[in-house]
């Protein structure tokens, strides 16, 4: 099958395709598409007149490398395949399979003649022992599953009926996810029955096999709670007595242990809250959200749909898809969804709602956070509604145009 081109993703690498002394690390959830777009980066450099002879692929998950488990069975292999002549590029997928694997990447780096590109497990790719070999040598990549752009943009290069109204496939996106491959299967159970079985893959390669998880029905009481739990606040202290109320005696240590567990596997992602009067980041809460959207509807019986959460969730994971930093804004009593922060520093406020017309009130409680704002960064509501309010300069847009036309806040 044709692989469909991540544009969002590849403009951001391709001024590093023949950098040597940087090795480019793609990492993101599991099965989000790390390995076809490494597959597409090969392609493109053999377009651009790189012999073939110089791209060297390895994928460490496939059964004629399922052998290669050191670092001196890695050195020999990718000795075997080397070409004496031009720069080599090399394209190593699921790194972590070979402990120490950075002793040889080292090497290569800095023997010169090689682009290398890896793709692996978060969860070790970036632990404290690997970051911290590779520190200053290395440019982090991060893939998430599709975005709602992505998602449109998928289905039309696959021939997949698009719905005029948008708002219907906002919500197949929503019970679908955004993992590449369920894109293209037909039936829903299918898909649910693939995240299902992702779900257990990331648990048994991507976290169980770092660390120790002694008591397994724990960890997927606090798993299962803060997925079906997510867009909410939370502290530490907060999570225990959850826990205690469901029955689950737990430390503030080893909770603190699990939800890191579950950020590194890229199930969760933690957002701080931010001060804007103070101007500084609020210790103990924060919001999580989720990586991709299915994995809440294969945890969880209900299939209904609290849009609160879902939209916030859609777009914090839009956001970081466009390189954002992102956190909750506290402005006295009130609270902004989020505030943006792009890579050159610029600032924009953003708050989610399913819609602000069915009442006054509900216009008042989106736009009075972005009210109290006193500076001049833009401002926008964002909801489903397709009559547009105008208020105090703020922007409102509708969620499904905003992202289909992939535009920056």
């Amino acid at each position: 099958m044709e692989l469909f081109i991540r544009e969002n993703y590849l403009k951001k690498i391709r001024g590093f395709y023949h950098e040597e002394d940087l090795i480019k690390v793609i990492t993101g959830v599991r099965r989000c598409g790390k390995s076809s777009l490494m597959r597409i980066i090969a392609d493109e450099l053999f377009a651009s007149d790189v012999k073939k002879e110089n791209i060297i692929f390895i994928d460490l998950d496939a059964d004629e490398n399922i052998d290669i488990t050191t670092p001196e069975d890695l050195r020999e292999e990718i000795k075997v395949r080397t070409q004496e002549k031009g720069t080599n590029y090399l394209f190593i997928d699921e790194i972590q399979n070979v402990p120490g694997f950075e002793k040889v990447i080292n090497g290569l780096r800095t023997s010169g003649g090689w682009s290398i590109f890896l793709t692996g497990s978060n969860s070790y790719l970036l632990s404290g022992e690997i970051a911290t070999k590779l520190t200053g040598r290395y440019l982090e990549f991060e893939l998430l599953p599709l975005s709602f752009e992505e998602y449109l943009q998928m289905k039309d290069f696959y021939g997949i009926d698009i719905n005029p109204n948008l708002l219907v496939e906002l919500n197949s996106y929503i019970f679908e996810g955004g993992f590449p491959r369920t894109v293209t299967m037909k039936n829903l159970g299918d898909k649910r029955k693939y995240v299902t079985e992702l779900v257990r893959e990331i648990f048994d390669k991507d976290i169980k096999r770092r660390v120790k998880i002694r008591d397994v029905a724990a960890f997927e009481v606090v798993r299962n709670y803060m997925i079906g739990n997510f867009g909410s606040t939370y502290s530490i202290n907060g999570l225990c007595k959850a826990m205690k109320g469901a029955g689950i005696g737990i430390s503030r240590a080893t909770l603190g242990r699990y939800i890191k567990e579950l950020v590194s596997a890229r199930i969760l992602y933690e957002c701080d809250r931010f001060d804007l009067k103070s101007k500084r980041a609020l210790s103990g809460e924060k919001k999580y959200y989720l990586s991709d959207l299915s994995f809440y509807y294969v945890l969880n019986t209900d299939n209904r749909i609290n849009y609160g959460p879902v939209l916030e969730n859609i777009v914090y994971t839009y956001a970081r898809s466009k390189d954002y930093s992102i956190s909750v804004g506290k402005i006295g009593k009130l609270e902004c969804d989020f505030i943006m922060r792009d890579i050159e520093s610029n600032y924009s406020y953003v708050q989610v709602a399913y819609t602000i017309n069915e009442s006054r009130a509900t216009e008042d409680r989106e736009y009075r956070p972005l009210e109290q704002i006193r500076d001049n960064y833009p401002k926008y509501v964002i909801t489903t509604d397709y009559l547009m309010q105008k208020r105090n300069g703020i922007n409102h847009e509708n969620i499904m145009d905003f992202m289909k036309d992939g535009r920056l806040f």
